[in-house]
Order: structure tokens, then sequence, then C-alpha cells
């Protein structure tokens, strides 16, 4: 049995994707991504991890593949 997203009140569906948060820091993005969707379990992998074929209607990935800081011995 394949799982059904509830629609929202408006009786619009619910949001799938935030092609709006490409380019957007890690945080700024989790709180759009929450804003639309409360219940999401928002996971950062980096760009080309082996991830589950499974669906979750609550699991958002947000693949990363910026440095963001200089790297040092330490």
């Amino acid at each position: 049995m394949v799982p059904v997203a509830p629609r929202s009140p408006a009786g619009e569906e619910p949001k799938r994707t935030w092609p709006e948060v490409v380019g957007l820091p890690i945080k700024e993005a989790r709180e759009i991504i929450l804003k639309d969707k409360p219940d999401a379990d928002i996971v950062v992998l980096p760009v080309g991890t082996p991830t589950t074929r499974d669906l979750r209607p609550d699991r958002v990935r947000i693949f990363v593949d910026t440095v963001a800081s200089t790297p040092h011995v330490g």
C-alpha cells in the first residue's frame, strides 16, 4: 500500500519540493522547509551519498557539496 500524504487545509496538494532553497545556507533551507512541512525529518547529506530507496513521506533530504570554511590540520 502506498502512503498518501494528507492534503493541506485549502485542499491543495502538500508541497514536495523546494527549489527556492537551492544556494541558501542549510539553516535557512531547514526553516523554509519546516514552515511548509512542520513534521519533516530533514536529513543533510553530502552529494553522492548512497541512500535507501524507501519512501518516507516525512523525510526530506538536503544534499550539499560546498566547503563552508578553509580546511586545516588540527
